[in-house]
């Protein structure tokens, strides 16, 4: 089993995240004995049904207070493939490490409590998915139980949270009416729920699909140095995507020059063929002069080269932007001075409440999305494509003052 998939589930506080991440553990048989003896003896001491959120919640303090603390990563199999699961309850944390990149999540699930309905949290946290620009979404309606699986309601709140979605540019996949304490629509059709045709929880995570392997995209080789060793101009770099071969065209970007592969360069090997995430040097065909930052790709599969980046930032500094400030965007190797043309929104990266609109300033810890315009053209690919092309950060001063991903290009 090669494949993994990694989501992160959202919602607000008790619509039942930890339970529902609890049963999956629990009906996937991912769990030893003794942790399910434990669960049932810290359920029995405070009175309680078998809690399936004890999995997650290891601090007494988390059980007494019946709230998720830490953000968590679990682990589960069925038969297709692993899954990774990142539960994370902390909004500055998590926005911070998301829009800088440190996230790997390939889709997103929104749990709502059918009986609450769609609550201010819900929207906050949703609204990262569109942030993050997280394509594939499955929303489940939990605590089904409490309303008598009622189809009415499933249908109600349904469109609630359709209506909300739709107004963020968000398009689910699917909407599942669940009971994560029962154990209804999880792994198994329910019986209590018959007007419901469509998959159940675990099927949905099945048709979900992993991102194309690096491997397997067209090449981009960012340049990050050019040595001369005797008469040799060796261009070195990581491979991003795609694999190169001696012989093989590529083109220059942003010169838009073309040339053939002469040689791979690789330390005490001899090689004609280098793949992804490999660390190497080639050598043009050509008397190309090649520096810092030009990214070598293959002719009509280019990325997007641009002088207007689409973005959602995350400032760092204590020193608020203010708009006419010139600052420094590095994407990759590629470097050039841009300014901020348009603010359009900024947003409390803590509550993820809408701040201001058209705003003219970013303050410490605050989201934005924001229009860049640079001095001159960067190659760029969405961050859900290649993030090492898709995130950047933004330098003030010599001092990294946001970090940022492009949702669109």
């Amino acid at each position: 089993m090669n494949e993994v998939l990694n989501f992160v589930i959202v919602g607000h506080v008790d619509h039942g995240k930890s339970t529902l991440i609890g049963r999956l553990l629990y009906d996937t048989e991912s769990l030893p004995a003794d942790k399910i003896e434990e669960i049932k003896k810290a359920s029995d001491g405070l009175g309680r049904d078998t809690e399936f959120a004890y999995l997650l919640d290891h601090l007494e303090e988390e059980r007494k207070q019946g709230i998720t603390i830490d953000t968590t990563q679990v682990f589960f199999n069925t038969d297709k493939r692993r899954y990774v699961i990142i539960d994370a309850p902390g909004h500055v944390e998590f926005v911070k490490n998301m829009i800088t990149g440190a996230s790997q999540a390939e889709a997103a699930v929104l749990i709502v409590d059918v009986e609450e309905g769609v609550k201010e949290q819900t929207r906050r946290h949703s609204y990262m998915l569109s942030l993050l620009g997280l394509h594939q979404v499955i929303v489940v309606l939990n605590k089904m139980d409490l309303v008598d699986y009622s189809q009415d309601r499933f249908n109600s709140v349904k469109k609630d949270v359709a209506d909300w979605l739709a107004s963020i540019n968000v398009a689910p996949d699917v909407y599942i009416p669940i009971s994560a304490i029962k154990g209804e629509n999880i792994t198994k059709k329910s019986d209590k729920m018959p007007w419901y045709t469509g998959p159940t929880f675990m099927d949905s995570l099945d048709t979900l699909k992993n991102k194309v392997s690096p491997d397997e995209k067209s090449l981009l080789f960012p340049v990050q140095d050019v040595y001369k060793v005797g008469d040799k101009r060796i261009n070195v770099g990581r491979i991003e995507t795609g694999t190169i071969t001696t012989g093989a065209d590529v083109k220059i970007l942003p010169t838009g020059q073309t040339t053939q592969v002469k040689s791979i360069e690789k330390f005490l090997e001899d090689t004609h063929q280098a793949v992804a995430s490999e660390c190497i040097g080639i050598t043009t065909a050509d008397s190309v002069f090649l520096d810092r930052g030009n990214i070598i790709c293959s002719p009509g599969a280019e990325p997007h080269l641009t002088d207007r980046v689409k973005a959602n930032i995350f400032w760092m500094s204590k020193r608020p932007f203010t708009k006419d400030q010139k600052l420094t965007l590095r994407c990759a190797t590629q470097e050039t001075t841009c300014k901020i043309e348009r603010i359009a929104r900024k947003i409390n990266s803590s509550t993820l409440e809408l701040i201001a609109e058209d705003a003219n300033d970013i303050a410490n810890l605050e989201v934005a999305e924001v229009i860049i315009k640079t001095k001159k053209p960067v190659a760029i690919k969405d961050f859900n494509d290649v993030q090492e092309m898709g995130r950047f950060v933004l330098v003030r001063d010599e001092n990294t003052c946001a970090g940022g991903i492009i949702t669109e290009n």
